[in-house]
């Protein structure tokens, strides 16, 4: 297994609303060592919160000032998404970066802000996963650079063909989200490159995951990521003896800046 890589995890609120903040921290990052910088994605959130940055303008600001550190969205609600305008952000993010985006996706939930159904969006879990699968089969052809026809049950995209393509082949990598013990996650992310527990509470949880995941893709795990959120000062070592291959440190939300620079001096994992 490849060396556990660490990655920093921006909320993007209040203070880190502002692009060039976050930015500043990714290129930061970046010269301590870190290998990567994910974001979260949200268009609302509970107070005290009250400024929320825009996911994919952050990441095309963090892509402009760093060279090396992979970056992404961890993790985009698909289904309140066009999977059209994900397609060509995708893809323009992905050359704007040189190849370096991972799109964290799934299916989100309305508990921690009603964001869904403050927004109208679909609210139904099941629902959302299903839209969640269909966007990624779009996707995965928008990406391919043939032609799209696609009549689905949410979406429709009727002989599209979507260039430039990522600089990844055959795609964007995509990992993911979900809840610990909640099979249906783990069987999607299986089918996918990587998987994001979340509300991890122990290694033991992760290393059940990992072993389902393995049995599902046949064994076959070389190029297969796991990342795990842990509490700042958390030791990974635990988790990557069973199965992660990232780790991020768990920033809450409104957390002052100066705090987080201290964290990304502190440097990633050994």
């Amino acid at each position: 297994m490849s060396r556990l890589r660490s990655a920093i995890w921006l909320p993007l609120f209040d203070d880190l609303a502002d692009p060039r903040a976050a930015a500043a921290l990714a290129a930061d990052a970046e010269k301590a060592g870190w290998d990567g910088c994910f974001v979260w994605d949200h268009v609302h959130w509970r107070a005290p919160i009250q400024q929320v940055g825009d996911s994919w303008i952050t990441l095309a600001a963090i892509a402009s000032v760093t060279e090396r550190v992979r970056l992404g969205p961890m993790v985009s609600t698909l289904a309140r998404r066009r999977p059209v305008k994900v397609a060509r952000e995708t893809a323009a993010l992905d050359v704007l970066s040189d190849g370096r985006l991972t799109l964290g996706v799934g299916i989100g939930s309305d508990r921690y802000a009603g964001e869904l159904s403050r927004t109208g969006e679909q609210v139904d879990d099941r629902e959302r996963g299903l839209m969640l699968d269909e966007s990624l089969q779009i996707l995965s052809a928008a990406w391919s650079g043939e032609p799209v026809r696609h009549r689905g049950e949410h979406y429709l995209v009727d002989d599209i063909t979507f260039l430039p393509r990522p600089v990844q082949r055959p795609g964007v990598p995509v990992w993911a989200a979900g809840y610990p013990g909640r099979i249906k996650p783990i069987r999607r992310a299986a089918r996918l490159d990587g998987y994001f527990p979340v509300n991890l509470e122990h290694p033991d949880q992760l290393a059940e995951a990992v072993a389902t995941i393995s049995e599902l893709r046949g064994g076959e795990m070389a190029s297969y990521d796991v990342a795990v959120a842990l509490p700042v000062g958390a030791d990974p070592a635990p988790y990557a003896k069973a199965g992660a291959t990232w780790w991020m440190p768990e920033i809450d939300p409104g957390t002052p800046l100066d705090v987080i620079r201290g964290v990304i001096s502190d440097g990633p994992a050994g």
